[in-house]
Parts: C-alpha cells; sequence; structure tokens
C-alpha cells in the first residue's frame, strides 16, 4: 500500500517582501502540490489597516498559508479567523524572524524565551479555527545552542494543540546580526530537527535553512516528514518544475520556460485590465531567475525588468535564435 505524503513534503518558505501573491501565482504555475506561504502579516496590519491588501490571494494558489506575526493570543485568534474565512488552508505563527524591528513588537524569534505565552496563543487561534494552526521556529535563540530548549519548546507548544512544526536549523541571534547573517552565519544543525523527529514520532516536523538541491532534499526526508525551501526556490524558480515529480511521485510532464513566460504575461495583462494603476515590474521581479544558467539569461533579466510584454517577447525569440 502506498503511503499518501505529508501535506507539508514541499513548501517554499514565507519570504518578506518576496513571497507575495504575484510570487506565489508564479510558483503555483511551477509546482502543483508544494505548498505556499504568504509574507509575514502582523495582527496590527489586519486589525487596523487594509485587509484586502494584505490577505487577497489567487484561488490558483491553495494550498496556500497564511503567516502571521504577534503575541496578543486574542489578536492572533481574531486574525486567524480571518485568515480562516479569507479561504487560507493553514495560519502559520512566526516564532522565527529575528529582525530588531519584529523584536521591538515582542514577537519573532524572541517568543521563543516565552514557551507558556506561545502556548497561550497556538490555543487560542486553535479554538477560534478548524484550519491547522503550525509554528516556524528556530532551535535556538542567542547563545543558548542546547538541544533540549528547542525540545522543551515544541513540547509545549504540542500539548497546546499544535501539530505542525517548522525548524529553521540555526539559532537566531537577536542582537548584533542582521536578518540576512542571521540566514547565513548561525551554524545549521541539522541534527537537532532530525532529533525533534525521533522525540516527538506524532508530531509533523518540517525542516528549514540551507537546502538548495533536489538530493539535499531527499536526503532531509529520510529524518523528517517534510521539507521547507527558501531563498533557492526564489532565486532558481524553474526547480520547482521539478518537485512534484521528484517529490510526490506525480507523473507529470515539466513545464516549459515558455510556457510559464506566456502564462504570467497572461497573468500581468489582466492585472492591467483590472487595476490601470497596476506595475508590471511587481510581477515581472519575481520572474528574474526564470532562466537561470540559460545562454542569454542576464540580457533576458535586464529586459524584463525594464521592458514592455512585446519586448520580452522580442527578447525570448531573440535567444531561441
Amino acid at each position: 500500500m502506498s503511503i499518501v505524503p505529508s501535506p507539508w513534503r514541499l513548501s517554499v518558505a514565507p519570504m518578506m517582501d518576496w513571497t507575495d501573491r504575484h510570487c506565489r501565482y508564479f510558483h503555483r504555475l511551477l509546482t502543483k502540490r508544494t505548498r505556499l506561504y504568504t509574507e509575514m502579516v502582523t495582527t496590527g496590519a489586519l486589525i487596523h489597516g487594509d485587509r484586502p491588501r494584505h490577505l487577497n490571494f489567487n484561488v490558483e494558489e491553495h494550498p496556500v498559508a497564511l503567516q502571521l506575526g504577534g503575541s496578543d493570543a486574542a489578536d492572533l485568534a481574531t486574525c486567524a479567523k480571518l485568515g480562516q474565512d479569507w479561504g487560507y488552508d493553514e495560519i502559520n505563527l512566526n516564532c522565527g524572524c529575528p529582525s530588531e524591528r519584529v523584536q521591538r513588537g515582542n514577537f519573532g524569534a524572541s517568543l521563543m524565551a516565552e514557551p507558556t505565552l506561545v502556548a497561550d496563543c497556538v490555543k487560542a487561534m486553535a479554538d477560534a479555527t478548524t484550519i491547522p494552526i503550525t509554528v516556524k521556529h528556530r532551535i535556538g535563540i542567542d547563545a543558548v545552542d542546547q538541544y533540549g530548549f528547542v525540545r522543551d519548546f515544541v513540547g509545549t507548544i504540542a500539548d497546546a494543540g499544535c501539530n505542525v512544526f517548522i525548524a529553521h536549523a540555526r539559532n537566531a541571534i537577536l542582537k548584533g546580526l542582521s536578518p540576512k547573517e542571521n540566514r547565513e552565519i548561525p551554524p545549521l544543525k541539522y541534527e537537532f530537527v532530525y532529533q525533534l523527529k525521533r522525540d516527538f514520532p506524532d508530531l509533523t516536523i518540517v525542516l528549514n535553512g540551507g537546502v538548495n538541491t533536489t538530493a539535499e532534499v531527499h536526503a532531509h526526508l529520510e529524518h523528517i516528514d517534510g521539507v521547507m525551501v527558501g531563498r533557492e526556490a526564489y532565486h532558481n524558480p524553474y526547480w520547482l518544475s521539478t518537485w512534484d515529480h521528484a517529490f510526490f511521485a506525480e507523473n507529470l510532464s515539466f513545464c516549459e520556460r515558455e510556457d510559464i513566460e506566456a502564462a504570467m504575461e497572461e497573468y500581468i495583462s489582466a492585472q492591467l485590465t483590472k487595476d490601470a494603476n497596476f506595475h508590471m515590474h511587481n510581477v515581472r521581479r519575481h520572474m528574474v531567475g526564470l532562466y537561470k544558467g540559460l545562454p542569454g539569461a542576464r540580457a533576458w533579466r535586464r529586459k524584463i525588468t525594464g521592458s514592455t510584454i512585446e519586448g520580452v517577447a522580442k527578447t525570448l525569440a531573440a535567444m531561441e535564435g
């Protein structure tokens, strides 16, 4: 009997300023099974701001998760219910972002120091919804690098009803490193994430951090339930076109880059029809890696970031020639 893959087997990480609805639509053209995540949306932005701007998404994006940032249980419950009502498939709580701006709001990675508070937030969100409530976190903060820290954090949150944990396998350094440096300098400790799965076999454990190849994904899946890929998925998006076959055993023919390009130009035209103030750059900036590694890719990137649709078509024709 075949085993049904976990819904979290492959996912694209939530990335601020990158994984907006246009990016997610682009990624969904490349892979049908991969789980997609929004950028982090703060509870304050949803409660006091422009909800449609933060929550609208394309129906084609499913399965898609809304990532929330916050630390007030009541506010998070309200926003989780909003996300469910808007049609999201999952609500994810950010306990991993190390930026100082996020810390000033007492959420992100700083929440790892307060597991009881996180548990209260998760319970409130779960009580307000019927869709999965998940947590994305680091394996430690600052100089706390013993496995017992993340083990106890996960155990406390699991007792509150969370069944899915996405662990970025690095510590978060809350002072002294930028968010970019926090993605690169703290050492990766994949064994900590593997051990979480051994200690909590009934939980879904997803690994994030430093994964760049199909072989690496397969190697991690020998130990845990899923892998979340970040920057490599964004900068080398055509890799995603292989994922349904490689990781979900779907016998699908790979989509051609030219077909993806054509579909995205149709999408851009539709956006322009709906909104006269829409800028094509809002979409095309996510597409610059589509031809990564191919002859002419640099010229295509220059052209697509500052040209008309007709100009892009001419560039593609020249590349083919």
